[in-house]
């Protein structure tokens, strides 16, 4: 299974690097967005509570604008029903749920360093904001990949994919916030075990059942 899994990840890996439509959907959002929010309310004094709030409203919506193509590719260019005959339901989840990993930790990684350069964030605990951006990453790619399987067949693809996945990621959102508004306000990792722990036990808990739903979702 994991060499099926593997050739699903490389082939969307190749797809992608052939358009890049969806790092270029979830780049420029994550950075417009950013960059105009950011100068929108000044770059000094902001509170870390709206810090936080700002960082993860980022990640969310470019998730949403992008994430769902992993499944919506294959209904639109005629290719779910191979993979669907070569693959084993739970090779098909995990490689496309590495490629969302891939996507979003790339996004990550561009919008994280831009967030404290406009919004004059402090840098002191970087090392466990970073933790909490990680486990961020998992969660929402843990939570939503299931989801664009199941919006994949729908008319209103992109609408109904962030309705779905909202009520979703509400809990691992407000974990998140939670976490990167202790670390922005100095605290270190052992104020943020509580939300840690419960990021970690959502990722186990979404990743489980989605290996378990999942090849009902992909063979209706």
């Amino acid at each position: 299974m994991a060499s099926k899994a593997f050739a699903v990840f490389a082939k969307d890996l190749r797809l992608e690097w052939r358009t890049k439509y969806a790092m270029n959907t979830i780049l420029m959002f994550g950075v417009t967005t950013l960059a105009v929010v950011s100068f929108s309310l000044g770059q000094s004094g902001l509170p870390a509570k709206l810090l936080a709030a700002l960082f993860w409203i980022v990640v969310f919506f470019s998730a949403m604008a992008a994430l769902a193509q992993v499944f919506v590719r294959e209904e639109e260019a005629g290719t779910a029903l191979i993979l669907r005959l070569s693959a084993e339901p739970n090779a098909v989840y995990l490689g496309k749920l590495f490629f969302n990993l891939g996507l979003l930790s790339l996004m990550a990684g561009i919008i994280t360093p831009l967030f404290f350069i406009f919004t004059d964030a402090p840098t002191e605990n970087i090392l466990p904001f970073l933790l909490v951006v990680f486990l961020g990453v998992l969660a929402l790619c843990a939570a939503t990949t299931l989801v664009a399987a199941i919006i994949s067949k729908a008319a209103v693809k992109g609408a109904l994919f962030a309705v779905l996945s909202f009520p979703i990621l509400l809990l691992p959102l407000m974990l998140l916030v939670i976490a990167s508004d202790t670390i922005l306000m100095g605290g270190g990792v052992g104020r943020i075990l509580a939300p840690l722990q419960g990021l970690i036990a959502y990722i186990v808990v979404m990743v489980t059942a989605s290996l378990m739903l999942f090849r009902f979702v992909w063979k209706e």
